[in-house]
């Protein structure tokens, strides 16, 4: 589908390139780009294209989003950006939020995803229950995925995202980083995925399910082998999940 983005103004462009440098400072100081991305998906990732709700619009700062469970300790992102957004006050929180996860991507050696600015603020946070279950399997990836509109290119290529961070058992229930290094975005994920379980590495259901999805795993492959290939895809779903319900024509 086309998009359509609103014009804004000279003043909110400069606001966004002098937030984007000072989100590259204070995420590369505090070694937090796993948990700014987090934060962005799950804001973004809420939408439902049949019924035009939810999505990236800045309702993370709610308290109410905030204690769903799938939002497990990104009260910690919201409190850590809350001093940067405050010296941009003509910015959308709902830019601020996918801004600071393009620059997440970026500043631990990822590929550059487009942003637009734009996104108005909405007011009311969506239901529970729309993010991804990591203890299910491809069909529920399907689901959730296909709900936002999204495809199994997207799916794979958005999975890979998993090359940073490492889950918390106090968040998730489950334990450990998917990779060895877990603050350098590359093509780990992939590749840690087709070499089986290893000792002090994550395997969820849910990354499992790459391999065992006969549309899946070939993707799953293709990246493993082939860096670019993976950044390039990884780019276009990255940009696709954070411009959900935004700019629609």
């Amino acid at each position: 589908m086309a998009k359509c983005y609103p014009v804004v103004s000279e003043e909110y462009k400069k606001a966004v390139d002098k937030a984007k440098k000072k989100l590259r400072g204070l995420i590369a100081e505090k070694n937090i780009a796993p948990l700014i991305l987090r934060l962005a998906w799950h804001s973004a990732g809420t939408f439902d294209v049949k019924t035009k709700t939810g999505g990236p619009f800045g309702t993370m700062k709610n308290p109410a989003e905030l204690a769903h469970a799938a939002n497990n300790g990104l009260d910690i992102a919201v409190r850590l950006l809350e001093p940067i957004k405050e010296q941009f006050p003509i910015l959308s929180y709902a830019d601020f939020y996918q801004l600071a996860g393009v620059v997440a991507v970026e500043v631990t050696g990822g590929p550059e995803v487009p942003f637009h600015p734009g996104r108005q603020d909405k007011p009311e946070p969506p239901p529970e229950g729309r993010l991804p279950d990591a203890t299910k399997g491809s069909d529920h990836l399907r689901q959730v995925f296909g709900t936002m509109g999204l495809s199994d290119v997207d799916i794979v290529a958005l999975s890979g995202g998993h090359t940073l961070g490492r889950a918390h058992k106090e968040r998730s229930g489950f334990e450990g980083p998917w990779t060895t290094n877990p603050l350098i975005f590359d093509n780990t994920y992939f590749t840690e995925l087709l070499n089986g379980e290893q000792e002090g590495l994550l395997q969820l259901p849910s990354d499992k399910a790459l391999l065992s999805d006969p549309v899946f795993r070939p993707l799953v492959e293709k990246y493993a082998a082939d860096e670019d290939c993976f950044f390039a895809d990884y780019s276009v779903a990255h940009q696709k999940l954070s411009e959900l319900g935004f700019a629609d024509a």
